[in-house]
């Protein structure tokens, strides 16, 4: 509480917030008062005072109980200002600064603001979030936001201080904007990047802004729900399987609609649903068909047809083309469990043999045609 009750007694001026949302109030309430000589200043240690006389800041005060000195004295004064109707014209007023931080301050655009994005072209964001302050030069504060207002609150510079928030964010975004779709784990890179383009701008006022976030970046509804779409694109890995397996729930769902009493709708479900069926499976169809046609073709061994190279067997010939075993002797590809050569009548299963040299004895290596030690030609 604060008092002056009398041109006789001393003031005792102190100030208590009970709102939490006062950056400055002024003592007296009501204006400029005759504060005398010897009145108690009380000033808390999240506060900070200053002395206007005559018109002028002449000292500002931090923590703890002060004498203020002014010209007015007690019963002296009244007498003296009788030719101004006993007002004095020395006048004083104390302002307290509230120097705690305040906090969860809003600010956001009004309006979408225009960027150009490179994968959506031109399109309109909106951008929240929230700042914290305090005041760190309390005269300047006072000369240049508060001037001679009783009190001013967070909400009255809040209004005017989210306004150049948002101005300075949309030339940032504007510089730094590539698609909104990179935007995702960035805020608070871009939070503390536009919070030091703005301590200049608050400095000017003698603010220091502590805190800035940015909580969101919407797009439109059409591009969000473009940016959806992409999403739902990405998930799906296989459209063709995504598609059979939609059908197939509603073919189910359907069936289990007909069992019911109220069958009509299912009914009308399932139909539509046959109608449906023809056309998905010709989609199937052909795309096999054109992965068949895309499919890699190599050529038989045995009669040089051309075969896809995922068969197992030469469809003109029945040469098969996955080597499990080979004939000792001429060398064909044999199917499994086969017992004799399809081709030369070789006993299948013995292996592949070498060959011994008739004149010298010698074991040569499978396939030889010369005998290594005697050079005689091997049968």
């Amino acid at each position: 509480m604060n008092r002056f009750d009398s041109a006789v007694f001393l003031e005792n001026i102190e100030w208590f917030d009970e709102s939490g949302l006062e950056l400055v109030h002024r003592l007296p309430e009501s204006g400029s008062g005759e504060i005398k000589l010897g009145a108690q200043l009380t000033v808390r240690e999240s506060q900070a005072a200053v002395l206007f006389y005559q018109g002028k800041a002449c000292d500002a005060f931090g923590p703890g109980r002060h004498t203020l000195k002014t010209l007015n004295l007690p019963i002296l004064t009244k007498i003296l200002s009788i030719p101004w109707r006993g007002n004095s014209p020395l006048r004083a007023e104390v302002y307290m600064v509230n120097l705690k931080y305040f906090t969860n301050l809003k600010w956001g655009t009004r309006n979408p603001v225009a960027f150009r994005d490179s994968e959506f072209g031109l399109i309109r964001l909106r951008a929240h979030g929230v700042f914290n302050i305090n005041v760190v030069q309390p005269v300047l504060f006072i000369n240049s936001l508060v001037g001679t207002m009783g009190k001013i609150t967070t909400e009255e510079v809040e209004s005017y201080l989210k306004r150049v928030i948002v101005s300075r964010f949309n030339d940032y975004l504007g510089e730094i904007l590539d698609t909104i779709l990179n935007l995702t784990g960035k805020f608070d890179e871009l939070s503390a990047e536009l919070q030091a383009r703005l301590v200049k701008d608050f400095a000017h006022f003698g603010l220091n802004l502590s805190h800035l976030y940015i909580t969101s970046i919407t797009p439109p509804d059409e591009v969000q729900k473009a940016i959806d779409d992409k999403s739902r694109m990405n998930a799906i890995q296989d459209m063709d399987k995504f598609v059979k397996l939609k059908a197939a729930m509603a073919m189910e769902k359907a069936a289990e609609g007909q069992g019911e009493a109220s069958s009509g709708a299912g009914a009308g479900l399932g139909m539509g649903m046959g109608l449906m069926l023809p056309g998905i499976f010709a989609s199937t169809l052909q795309q096999n068909s054109q992965n068949q046609q895309n499919e890699v073709h190599s050529q038989c061994p045995d009669c040089s047809s051309s075969i896809p190279q995922s068969a197992r067997f030469c469809p003109m010939c029945g040469h098969q083309q996955v080597v499990l075993s080979q004939c000792s002797n001429c060398g064909k590809n044999l199917p499994p469990q086969a017992k004799f050569c399809s081709r030369c009548g070789e006993k299948a299963g013995e292996g592949i043999k070498s060959k011994f040299c008739s004149g010298c004895g010698t074991e040569n290596m499978p396939g030889s045609m010369f005998c290594n030690n005697c050079g005689e030609r091997l049968g």
